[in-house]
């Protein structure tokens, strides 16, 4: 639901899925062991940590800070190899067959987005699904160009398949989407944002897995639309597929998904109804919430006793900036949700099954203690470059070897060369997006969604 300038008739670049088991496969599945065991052997039993060291005998106060940032280095590397594990581990669901489709109602809402909207509507009413069961709301949340132009054209292409909502007044996305819950004949919703487009296959495999009564939510995957526009969006590519194909494969075995991506999630429409009035009001040190719809809205149906689960096969291609600015505000808007909903999850946590909650809670405090520890060796590491000048060629070397060790997970999704953007990106993020999440943390209460 971002304005975006770009053209919507770009076509998506194909994801293409690997066949898992050939030769490839497990090269790269030995590659990833063994760069992590040697990782973590250069890390623990080598001197590349040694500047550290020697800096807190220099001074004192500085030992505060290395000694917990080797202990989180040494549980990090436990973090990674059972994530690693879990990652192998996961399969994605059979997707629905056409016969037993449930009744789907998928909403895109949509402000300032302009002809991407119909492009939007129309991936989803050419997607292989029964017509009979589906439903497409598309509104219109108050905008103030043509966008309802084209969802009434769109309605116009498919007449009793796309019902037009316009709201008077701008809302924001959260109640945009309420808007649609509320008017959804279906036994599943999907959400769909208005600058994305699905694939074929997306509404069957999305509802393949509320065949198991327990699933309340599924996500899907996420890739990048206009990933050939520039390099900012190659970069986010290779880290969109990491997110999803790495940290949410792993996430949904234990089946604790954080967060259901607004681009493309999926839900049980009973839950939502449930959840709605306290979604619709949700506040966080007394300010409405106005963004982060889809992690709070994870939050509530994992605090309702059901699983949040990830499904591969069901892909969305979308928009994403291409300049520094409204990449900033991106994150920006996303840390501030996080660091919001985190908080939540803390005490929804410990309602989720043993086996879930051990999991979870390992992953999200090790997760979590990058922020103080790792901004904290940063600037231990800043200190002693004034010293020792070699100590930034030893970190941009880190860097390097961190990143490629990452791709190797990508290229397990993706037989590209766009894994170079993904070690270009791992520079990108430390020397140019390090700031933003403190920044977010100071401006918690801060309501703007900064890309209108």
């Amino acid at each position: 639901m971002k304005s975006r300038s770009q053209s919507a008739t770009v076509e998506p670049t194909p994801i293409i899925p690997l066949p898992t088991g050939d030769l490839w496969d497990y090269a790269l599945i030995v590659a990833i062991f063994a760069g992590m065991f040697a990782l973590a052997y250069a890390a623990l039993a080598t001197p590349l940590l040694q500047p550290l060291v020697d800096l807190a005998h220099r001074q004192q106060w500085s030992g505060l800070w290395v000694r917990p940032t080797i202990i989180w280095i040494t549980m990090g590397f436990v973090l990674l190899f059972m994530r690693t594990l879990l990652w192998l581990r996961y399969r994605p669901f059979a997707p629905a067959a056409e016969e037993e489709a449930p009744m789907l109602t998928v909403i895109i809402p949509a402000y300032n987005e302009g002809a991407m909207v119909e492009s939007s509507i129309a991936s989803v009413a050419k997607a292989r699904y029964p017509r009979e069961r589906l439903q497409i709301i598309a509104v219109d949340d108050g905008s103030r160009d043509d966008t309802w132009n084209y969802i009434v054209h769109a309605a116009l292409r498919y007449p009793g398949l796309v019902t037009p909502v316009r709201l008077p007044e701008n809302l924001g996305k959260r109640g945009a989407l309420a808007e649609g819950f509320r008017r959804a004949t279906g036994d599943i919703i999907v959400t769909v944002d208005s600058d994305s487009i699905i694939s074929r296959e997306t509404l069957l495999a999305i509802a393949g897995p509320f065949r198991d009564p327990r699933v309340g939510a599924v996500a899907g995957k996420v890739a990048v639309h206009n990933r050939r526009a520039h390099i900012i969006p190659r970069m986010l590519h290779v880290r969109f597929i990491l997110s999803f194909d790495f940290l949410r494969s792993a996430q949904s075995v234990y089946r604790t998904v954080y967060c259901c991506p607004g681009a493309l999630a999926a839900y049980r429409t009973t839950i939502v109804r449930a959840v709605l009035g306290e979604w619709e009001r949700q506040t966080f040190l007394g300010v409405p919430c106005t963004y982060g719809e889809d992690r709070a809205l994870t939050n509530l149906i994992l605090g309702a006793g059901y699983d949040t689960v990830y499904q591969r096969t069901a892909i969305v291609h979308t928009m994403v900036p291409t300049t520094y600015g409204k990449l900033c505000r991106m994150f920006l808007r996303w840390d501030r949700s996080y660091i919001r909903e985190e908080f939540r999850f803390g005490k929804i946590v410990w309602k989720r099954p043993l086996g879930s909650r051990v999991l979870a809670i390992y992953e999200t405090t090790i997760t979590n203690l990058r922020f103080p520890v790792g901004y904290g060796a940063m600037a231990l590491w800043a200190i002693n470059a004034v010293n020792d000048p070699a100590s930034i060629v030893r970190m941009l070397l880190a860097i390097m070897v961190v990143s490629t060790l990452y791709v190797m997970y990508y290229l397990r999704s993706e037989r590209s060369w766009d894994f170079v953007f993904g070690i270009l990106y791992g520079y990108f993020s430390f020397f140019a997006l390090t700031w933003i999440f403190p920044y977010a943390a100071l401006t918690l209460r801060a309501r703007g969604w900064l890309t209108r």
